[in-house]
């Protein structure tokens, strides 16, 4: 009777181990990863989905990942986000600073691209350079837009004042499709536009470029467009934030070293507007060889200008904020570089 008891007591322990182990594997991390579509510069983001790099990176890992469509700008990263629907996405790292200041749970995660912001004036304008533009208006997207605080951190080098409580220049929000015409009609002095309507708007009005954050002397190197990840996602699942920066990483060197594959496989998805020929002209003056190490530069000088200009509160602890707001792990690649001819990635040593 015994030893009967003993072997039902036994399969009863290997059934309920089994149930346990397959239990786990079916709560295996889901992993979200929300993008927009609209955009040419998130072109990288793009190349990753529509490349299945995701489901590669993940897949290695033992894990599985799913992508949240959202078209145009239905739903902010900041709701996105409260309402736990991503684990990251994609965006303008200067427009999320003073949101992460307020509370924003997201921590930036690896540097994707250069460039992309650009400033006009009239051609007939006397302003020739950001230095000219103490008591002027600039017409932006919006006033937390990483146009106007880049363009905060470059006015300070030239000492104009632009603190939330003392402005030497006046911000002025319009709709992007706007600010051409704004600018046109006199009712602003300079305007400030992100790629590619920066160039549409360019040719058509025949403006003259006074800053380009991919050439100017300060900017050329930082890392506009970069990758997020939740708090919550980069304390529970860093293998999964590692898999995501590679996918991304990879996907960037791709963009970088096929522009016109990159460019047609976005368009042909109606992930953007525009042509392959001007796309490819515009992404061909962007740096998409990702960098780890150069995004999280930019993060730290960004935070310490905002700081000493005022924009960013008083009481903020820098060296708290940027500890807070970069992933910091062990093993994650400084970026890649692709092989076209062997379809091979290599990473950055």
């Amino acid at each position: 009777m015994k030893k009967i008891t003993s072997i039902i007591s036994s399969v009863a322990l290997v059934a309920s181990l089994a149930l346990g182990f397959a239990s786990c594997k079916k709560e295996a991390p889901v992993t979200v990863i929300g993008y927009r579509t609209g955009s040419l510069c998130a072109i990288p983001i793009h190349i990753a989905v529509l490349n299945g790099l995701f489901e590669k990176e993940f897949e290695a890992i033992g894990q599985k990942v799913e992508t949240l469509h959202q078209s145009g700008f239905s739903g902010t990263t900041a709701e996105l986000v409260g309402a736990g629907k991503v684990h990251g996405g994609f965006e303008l790292i200067a427009s999320n600073l003073q949101a992460m200041e307020n509370g924003l749970p997201i921590v930036f995660a690896t540097g994707v691209h250069t460039g992309c912001t650009r400033y006009f004036v009239r051609s007939d304008s006397e302003i020739n350079s950001p230095a000219d533009l103490r008591g002027k208006k600039i017409g932006v997207l919006n006033l937390t837009d990483s146009s106007v605080i880049n363009l905060k951190r470059k006015l300070g080098e030239y000492g104009i004042k632009v603190s939330l409580s003392d402005s030497e220049v006046e911000f002025a929000t319009y709709e992007m499709s706007a600010l051409g015409l704004a600018l046109k009609n006199e009712q602003v002095d300079a305007i400030a536009l992100h790629e590619p309507m920066a160039t549409k708007v360019e040719n058509e009005f025949g403006f003259r470029q006074i800053l380009d954050t991919g050439t100017d002397e300060k900017f050329k190197d930082e890392y506009c467009c970069q990758i997020f990840v939740t708090e919550d996602f980069l304390e529970k699942n860093p293998e999964g934030v590692k898999a995501f920066i590679r996918a991304i990483q990879k996907a960037s060197a791709y963009v970088q070293a096929v522009p016109e594959e990159a460019a047609r496989i976005q368009l042909e998805n109606n992930f953007t507007s525009g042509t392959v020929e001007n796309n490819v002209k515009i992404l061909k003056t962007l740096n998409y060889t990702s960098s780890y190490e150069k995004g999280k530069q930019t993060f730290v000088n960004a935070v310490h200008e905002l700081k000493e200009l005022g924009v960013l509160k008083p009481t903020t602890d820098v060296d708290a904020f940027i500890k807070r707001g970069y992933v910091d792990l062990k093993g994650i690649p400084e970026g890649y570089t692709y092989n076209p001819e062997t379809k091979e990635f290599t990473e950055i040593k």
